[in-house]
């Protein structure tokens, strides 16, 4: 399925093997940055704990700059909102967390439409933020 041909999304598409990150099994960072989408390890209150180099090649950011900081309020401001932030403390406080969302992060140099998968592992105490960049012809997201 081509990213400029598509109509609706699988879920499963989106993020391939995000099970492992789940089931809390260990994760080199090579491994991690090799993953097809950004990825986020957040500790409960929001800090960040780990950080692929694809997400910085989404966003932009220095993981060495953006880790041990808060995602909501130090590195991604526009998160802080009840469809985004607001369902990460729902979630996490009740340690039941896996969602796929559309969003749109704003950057001082852009803006970027993205698929965003929540999750909660309790495996290690913490929760993943995963991001897909959205195709214009992503329309609707569809379970199989």
């Amino acid at each position: 399925m081509t990213a400029d041909k598509r109509d609706n999304v699988l879920i499963e598409d989106l993020f391939p093997g995000w099970e492992k990150l789940e089931q809390g099994a260990p994760i080199a960072q090579a491994e991690l940055d090799a993953l097809p989408y950004g990825a986020i390890e957040l500790s409960p209150t929001g800090t960040i704990l780990q950080y692929s180099a694809t997400e910085a090649k989404l966003s932009g950011r220095d993981p060495q700059k953006v880790l041990g900081r808060n995602f909501f309020t130090q590195v991604a401001p526009c998160t802080d909102v009840q469809e985004f932030a607001g369902k990460f403390r729902k979630g996490v406080a009740q340690k039941q967390l896996n969602e796929v969302i559309p969003f749109r992060f704003y950057f001082v140099s852009h803006t970027l439409d993205v698929w965003v998968r929540f999750f909660f592992s309790q495996a290690t105490d913490s929760a993943w933020v995963l991001v897909q960049k959205r195709a214009p012809s992503d329309h609707e997201l569809i379970e199989n």
